[in-house]
């Protein structure tokens, strides 16, 4: 398990019922959270505290309940990186913290390049991994079929300011923007991709984590460079191994790049416990 341990604006305060109270920043949310099957809460008088719930409805979905007010969005600090939060549809708020473990791989790995490196982000909702790469050094094309993400990409690039940084914004199936940028002969030294279960593209194009992503994976390797520098598979599908994703990538991706494959499980610490919130896998190719 690979722990996310450096947050300071971000913390699991208790874990209990299906729901984990987090404080982000000043503000503290329940939310609903499939791995917690344990009752007991460790710290029952936190729950007091809550600013906010995300309650499922029995005939799905869910909506926010406030106890108290809260700003409409508010920013928090991981490292030197700001990120923009607010309360959004289906229990998000526009980040997952348990990223913040490879985003410090990623920029670990760029920083170590003595030379311009590109990364192509696809599935990069709201932009997390866009942020590191670019504060990184890296230029970054950011893809997302949803409009709406991609703006919030880039208010998270300008609240770390680095609107200055080369990021190109794409709003479009991931699938096609791919195959586009292999007619056009576009190279990328480093890919992360972050694809859903299920989802639809810009328009209506269907996707299935299981019966698409070899496909997708082996179209990426016809973009990648000479000299790559890493690729990377995060992944929140349920019943999907880590290991599962390391295979994908040493089936595919060509004996010619040396390098080593991995993978593994991101997790959250508990405040105050040994408790540890398993909270995605990934799997990834580095040189």
């Amino acid at each position: 398990m690979n722990i996310a341990k450096n947050w300071k604006d971000y913390e699991i305060l208790d874990m209990a019922n299906g729901e984990k109270l987090e404080r982000w920043k000043d503000v503290i949310l329940v939310r609903p959270d499939p791995q917690i099957i344990w009752k007991n809460k460790s710290f029952p008088n936190k729950w007091k505290n809550a600013n906010a719930k995300y309650k499922r409805s029995s005939s799905g979905g869910g909506q926010w309940e406030y106890n108290k007010n809260i700003p409409s969005s508010w920013k928090i600090k991981y490292k030197d990186l700001t990120f923009n939060i607010k309360p959004m549809g289906f229990k998000h708020t526009g980040l997952f913290p348990e990223q913040a473990f490879n985003w410090d791989w990623m920029i670990d790995k760029i920083k170590s390049e003595k030379r311009p490196i590109k990364v192509l982000n696809l599935f990069a909702y709201t932009g997390g991994a866009t942020v590191a790469c670019s504060y990184a050094g890296a230029s970054v094309c950011h893809v997302d079929s949803s409009k709406g993400m991609v703006t919030y990409a880039k208010e998270n690039i300008q609240a770390s300011g680095l609107q200055d940084r080369p990021v190109r914004y794409i709003v479009d199936d991931v699938v096609k923007f791919v195959n586009r940028e292999i007619r056009r002969g576009n190279k990328y030294d480093a890919i992360i991709m972050d694809p859903p279960s299920y989802g639809r593209g810009t328009n209506g194009e269907v996707w299935k984590f299981e019966e698409n992503i070899s496909d997708l994976i082996e179209l990426c390797i016809k973009v990648m460079s000479d000299d790559p520098l890493f690729f990377l598979i995060n992944s929140y599908t349920t019943g999907i191994s880590s290991t599962v994703l390391e295979n994908l990538l040493s089936l595919y991706i060509p004996k010619k790049y040396n390098g080593k494959f991995s993978s593994g499980e991101v997790g959250l610490p508990m405040k105050d416990s040994k408790l540890i919130l398993p909270c995605g896998i990934y799997g990834r190719w580095e040189k």
